[in-house]
């Protein structure tokens, strides 16, 4: 199964250990922490929005001066289009349930995570996303879905990670959902599988780092906490 894609970091050791505890385990151990049950797709109407204001939800994931030139996608009946043409290679988004929650809140029609794609991850991570979206809106199951993805990694019809990949997640706005209703200020940094320890010390003892590691899909994120909000105001 899909690991938690987007990822709750604190400074103390305590909460990032309980952090790495939760993203360790396969998403349906999160079904114990969700204070609502969402068991089928809600209609489609309930996820999407308003197109203006995902414009700007969008662009608060990252600060003005990277997500003003910015590349903008919004969710549409057919899938993620583009709402804005960018200048400068990166990408803003809002991500839904089906990419941004874990799996006990897969339908939650609520969620609405704010994030900015450089032009590496624009090419590599962000289409399993979109292709993950589409496969959705065609009607296929949260397990087709998953089993769809993993395919098209194996037989190289997705691309693995490009160097360089990596995303903003410094939005105040948004919501990820019951369980964590929001994320504090993050970077997230993709690689192709590797060993979070030996090359980045990350999830060891005192470390700021955060990584996880999905066998499946083949990739390794890096987490790392910022102090501020995309706006310039100061982080939590």
């Amino acid at each position: 199964m899909r690991k938690i894609r987007i990822i709750k970091t604190h400074i103390i050791f305590l909460s990032a250990f309980a952090l790495v505890a939760i993203l360790s385990a396969p998403r349906p151990a999160a079904a114990q922490d969700a204070k609502q049950s969402y068991p089928t797709m809600a209609p489609l109407e309930q996820y999407l929005m308003d197109r203006d204001a995902e414009i700007g939800l969008a662009r608060s994931a990252a600060p003005e001066s990277i997500s003003r030139d910015a590349e903008i996608l919004v969710l549409g009946r057919h899938g993620f289009e583009t709402a804005v043409k960018g200048k400068n290679g990166f990408v803003c988004v809002v991500e839904r349930s089906w990419t941004s929650a874990p799996d006990a809140e897969f339908w939650n029609p609520k969620v609405r995570t704010p994030i900015c794609y450089n032009a590496a991850a624009a090419r590599s991570v962000l289409l399993r996303n979109t292709k993950r979206t589409d496969l959705i809106l065609a009607g296929r199951t949260q397990a087709q879905v998953d089993e769809a993805i993993v395919a098209a990694v194996d037989k190289k019809e997705l691309p693995a990670m490009e160097p360089g990949a990596m995303c903003y997640m410094m939005s105040k706005q948004g919501y990820g959902g019951d369980t964590v209703e929001h994320w504090p200020s993050h970077l997230m940094f993709f690689f192709s599988q590797t060993d979070p320890a030996t090359t980045w010390g990350a999830n060891l003892p005192g470390s700021p780092i955060i990584a996880i590691r999905d066998a499946q899909e083949h990739v390794t994120t890096f987490v790392i906490a910022v102090q501020r909000w995309s706006d310039g105001t100061e982080g939590r």
